[in-house]
């Protein structure tokens, strides 16, 4: 799955990371159901640390077409609830 982080640049993920990504991702969006800033910041954090961690960099003049756009690490709790699809920024 082809990723891209917002201002980041693109990542391939493998098809076995997807399910920790997920678990993440349900982690994000609790926090900011409840509109918890701090606890947003950090689940937002560790899902973008995740996918760096977990992805292979495509090279800066690759064209792939993204299949998973996430938002930038310092996006608003607003930006992001506003990019939830109803499966999360991750779909399942």
């Amino acid at each position: 799955m082809i990723v891209r982080i917002m201002g980041e640049g693109q990542v391939d993920i493998a098809e076995g990371d997807i399910d920790v990504l997920n678990a993440l991702d349900s982690e994000l969006e609790a926090a900011i159901e409840t509109g918890d800033e701090g606890q947003f910041r950090v689940k937002l954090h560790a899902l973008l640390d995740k996918v760096r961690q977990v992805g292979k960099p495509l090279p800066d003049d690759a064209l792939e077409p993204s299949e998973l756009i996430l938002p930038p690490a310092d996006a608003s709790i607003d930006e992001v609830r506003g990019m939830l699809g109803d499966s999360g920024l991750i779909p399942g």
